[in-house]
């Protein structure tokens, strides 16, 4: 069964990547999480699942999808072993990217982690959330 998930990423910060670039690189390893909650979501993740692609900062919209091609392992960038990390690959742009603020107006997704903890880097999307997200991004 696959599972779905939204994952951040700053495009303008010290690290930014975005998700042109990931087009582009066609794969990557996705790093840089350190908080508990988001790491445990990480473990929960497997080769096959889909992931949102949400730039943060300025923009703060869901942009892109990609898939797990890899199961969770340690970060090879890290001394701690508890710090993992998944490869993904760039699978498409969203039709139209979906805003923050549209998101917000959306009555059905007020209890989502993305607008209830709204530092988390990783969370789930519940898949009634998921296809709510791509038929917004096709309007």
């Amino acid at each position: 069964m696959v599972n779905y998930w939204l994952a951040k990423q700053e495009p303008d910060g010290p690290r930014g990547y975005n998700v042109q670039q990931l087009k582009k690189d066609k794969k990557t390893m996705w790093d840089g999480v350190h908080n508990n909650l988001a790491l445990k979501h990480i473990r929960n993740m497997k080769k096959g699942d889909l992931v949102f692609f949400y730039h943060t900062g300025k923009e703060r919209q869901v942009v892109g999808i990609m898939s797990v091609i890899s199961n969770p392992y340690p970060n090879p960038e890290e001394d701690n072993k508890r710090f993992v990390v998944v490869d993904v690959k760039f699978k498409s742009l969203l039709a139209k990217p979906v805003e923050l603020e549209q998101i917000k107006k959306e009555k059905r997704l007020k209890n989502w982690e993305l607008l209830r903890i709204s530092r988390l880097s990783v969370m789930p999307v519940p898949k009634p959330i998921w296809d709510l997200i791509i038929k917004m991004s096709k309007k």
